[in-house]
Parts: structure tokens; sequence; C-alpha cells
């Protein structure tokens, strides 16, 4: 089941998510789920229930605050005027919100989407405490890639071959960086576009790389999450 929270942002004041929980009562492991640049819409909630019904405590904050883009153009306009760094302190109070829940084990981690993918790998870098894991999805962080050799967050990367947005090289850099300061990175590249994983989306879907990916994230979660 899924339902809309509220959360605190500390001095900044609240923000609004949807929040998925597993099955049964046990303790779980916790994870922010990004959306992409369209905002909190129908795919991300989606993806919310997925993530719980394979165990996970699944919280995906709305950082539009309200706002949604129908298509890619109106997208556009609202990460014109987003804020980047602002996002990635929203993100902390998320993951402190998922940590102190009672559900949660007490590990947390994060997961997105596009713009999610990129905050996903800003959140590794900045939120502190650091993240159990981090997973993002054909994103990449305003931040030079030599920035992750003080990264020690488990990071599991999936890109496509064919993006203009998220170049696979630019991750490969971020991963040789992370693995130079003895951190761990996981990077998967597919045969695919950006986006694959949107399956409301024809154009951009790509069924047997979404389910790879997905099977990889799940096992990454659970080893890293519980």
């Amino acid at each position: 089941m899924t339902t809309m929270v509220t959360f605190s942002l500390g001095n900044a004041g609240q923000m609004k998510g949807a929040l998925s929980e597993p099955p049964g009562s046990g303790k779980v492991g916790g994870l922010v789920v990004v959306h992409e640049w369209h905002g909190l819409n129908e795919v991300m909630r989606a993806h919310c229930q997925q993530f719980a019904q394979a165990g996970f405590l699944a919280l995906a904050p709305d950082l539009y605050h309200g706002k949604l883009a129908e298509n890619d153009e109106e997208a556009a306009k609202l990460i014109g005027a987003f804020d980047f760094q602002k996002a990635v302190g929203e993100l902390g109070h998320a993951v402190g919100y998922l940590r102190s829940h009672p559900r949660c084990n007490g590990r947390v981690a994060v997961a997105g989407f596009c713009l999610g993918g990129a905050l996903t790998l800003a959140a590794a870098r900045h939120v502190r405490p650091a993240l159990e894991a981090a997973v993002p999805f054909y994103g990449l962080p305003r931040i030079a890639p030599e920035e992750f050799a003080q990264v020690k967050t488990p990071i599991c990367g999936h890109y496509a071959k064919v993006d203009d947005w998220a170049n696979p090289s630019v991750a490969e850099a971020i991963q040789k960086a992370a693995r130079s300061g003895g951190g761990a990175m996981d990077l998967y590249v597919y045969d695919a576009g950006h986006a694959f994983m949107r399956s409301t989306d024809s154009s951009r879907f790509e069924p047997k790389s979404a389910a790879l990916a997905w099977q990889r994230t799940v096992e990454f979660l659970h080893t890293h999450i519980g």
C-alpha cells in the first residue's frame, strides 16, 4: 500500500512523499526513491510499490513540492528553476525520516532515475551520515568525477549505451575515482537508450534491459540494506 506522508525538513519546513511499506511487520531496509524530471507521478509511485514488494520500505519525496510535468517541455521548465543543492539537503531529511521509521532496520539507500539518478550520486557524495548504498539509473551529478574518490558508499550504476544526457563514459570516470579511493562501484551499461526503465513510454522502454537492471538492483540492495 502506498500512502502520502509528511516529514520534517528542519528549519526549512516540511515535505510530502509517497511511502510504500512491504508486507508483514518486520524491520526492513529503507530506500529513498528519487523521481525523474517529470516529478512524483504515477510511474514513480509504481516504482515505490515495486520496491516495497521486493521487501523494502520505499519513500519517494516530492522534490517539486506539488508540481508535475505532463511532458518533456514542461519538465525542462521545472528543471530550469530547480535547486539541486537544496534537493540534496531534502534527500538527507528523507533518509533521516526512514532511519527513524518503525519498519526500518536503520540501513538506508537511495535509488533514482534520470534527474533522480543524478541526485542519487550527489547524495552518495554529500548526505551524512553516509548512505548504506546508492543506485543511480542514467543520471550524472554536477560534481567532478574525481570527487568520488571520497565516497565509500557502495554504488550500483545503470546506464545506457545511447544516452546524450548521461554519457556512460562519465559514469566510468566516477567508477574509476570511487575505486581509487577504496570505494566500490558496480557499473552496468545496457544496449538501450535513456530512460529504458520507463515502462509507460514505449519509445524508451527496453524490457530486457529493464528486467536485468531490476534484478541486479534488488540483489544489490538486499546485500547492503537487508
